[in-house]
């Protein structure tokens, strides 16, 4: 016992000794703190960097994870959803939020990914699928307060399912002997891209910047359109009722100037940083709306690696 109260002196009295002492236990350790190191500026940077045309998803990530981070003792966890066009940067920017939170990245076992037609194919069986995921959540939970989950195609999610999560995202609920403050949570999905789509054509048209679009523009909007849409995993939700998501991020449509952006990253990825040809080649080959004005990609930048094999 003498030996073991010691122990814990140096370690609270003991600055080097505590730094020292938590090497070793992970060392020979796997568990969640071990785990759990986010680097913020290279989250940042990464955003800022390779995120094309995406400056409202950039501003929000970046600010909302940093500011939540930096609280020791958060009275509710982050709670973003993601929405826009397919190709707009939803899935890449949500596995760099995994990348620069743990140490073994996405791969981690304390970053869990839902996929409903993986995980909730069947709608008639939407009470079992509420049991079993509050259960997973909870016990996930338990074991590590600063668990990350992402719930992907949100508009193939069955409604009402999501809404079994209403006890873990607010401040007012206790859930028995599980911190639950320190998670978060990542909603993506399709749903609202109409919305956002509306916005930025009106700003392109008025010869408006693009950066002049503001969140308040979209916040109410997004949460309007997933909330009274019958594809969405928020329809009629009391999730979006109880304003338990923290922010809903709009992903805007990409323009050719930001499709050939990403063609460079991925023919520099390939050691064939030089070929304007295949970037103008590329630009030129993909669909643009609308009729009128050819403004926006309709792919994002999802068809690049395949166009780029065509004129590579």
């Amino acid at each position: 016992m003498l030996a073991i109260l010691s122990v814990l002196l140096l370690y609270l009295f003991n600055p080097v000794f505590g730094v020292w002492y938590q090497q070793v236990y992970c060392s020979i350790s796997e568990s969640c703190e071990c785990d759990f190191k986010p680097h913020i500026r290279d989250l940042e940077w990464d955003l800022y960097k390779n995120v094309y045309g995406q400056h409202l998803a950039q501003d929000i990530v970046s600010e909302e994870v940093a500011k939540f981070l930096q609280n020791k003792s958060p009275e509710r966890p982050l709670v973003l959803s993601f929405h826009g066009a397919s190709g707009t940067g939803k899935t890449m920017v949500s596995s760099m939020l995994g990348n620069h939170l743990y140490s073994s990245a996405m791969s981690s076992p304390y970053v869990h990914q839902f996929v409903p037609t993986l995980h909730f194919p069947l709608p008639d069986r939407v009470k079992e699928y509420r049991e079993e995921l509050k259960s997973w959540v909870q016990g996930n939970l338990t074991e590590c307060a600063r668990s990350v989950f992402f719930f992907d195609e949100m508009e193939k999610m069955p409604p009402g399912l999501i809404d079994v999560l209403e006890p873990f995202l607010g401040p007012s609920h206790v859930v028995f002997r599980t911190n639950y403050r320190k998670a978060i949570y990542v909603f993506i999905g399709t749903t609202g891209e109409e919305v956002i789509n509306r916005v930025a054509l009106e700003n392109r048209q008025a010869g408006q910047e693009r950066e002049d679009i503001q969140l308040e523009h979209l916040q109410e909007a997004i949460a309007q359109a997933v909330y009274n849409s019958t594809t969405s995993g928020f329809f009629q939700s009391r999730v979006i009722q109880q304003k338990l998501i923290t922010r809903f991020v709009p992903f805007l449509p990409l323009s050719r100037r930001h499709v050939e952006r990403c063609v460079r990253s991925q023919l520099c990825q390939r050691g064939s940083c030089g070929r304007t040809d295949v970037v103008e080649a590329v630009g030129g080959d993909m669909l643009y709306t609308p009729a009128q004005g050819q403004y926006f990609s309709t792919t994002g930048c999802k068809a690049v690696p395949a166009k780029i094999n065509l004129f590579l």
